[in-house]
């Protein structure tokens, strides 16, 4: 058996997907909704990252 094994599961910190809302208070749900946006930002700025790198990778392949 390993260490681990007798360990307790970490509870996931942060949003989880899925989770059933109707015992969180309005404060909680509002503080959720800010979370995730701040979460969809980030995600953002890395696809466009990735979207100008991948640009500039078929711009310099096309010449």
């Amino acid at each position: 058996m390993d260490l681990d094994d007798l360990m307790p599961a970490k509870k996931p910190s942060g949003v989880v997907i899925g989770e059933n809302l109707s015992t969180l208070s309005v404060a909680e749900l509002e503080k959720r909704i800010t979370d995730l946006n701040s979460e969809i930002e980030r995600v953002r700025i890395e696809l466009d990252k990735k979207r100008k790198h991948e640009a500039a990778a078929q711009a310099l392949f096309k010449s």
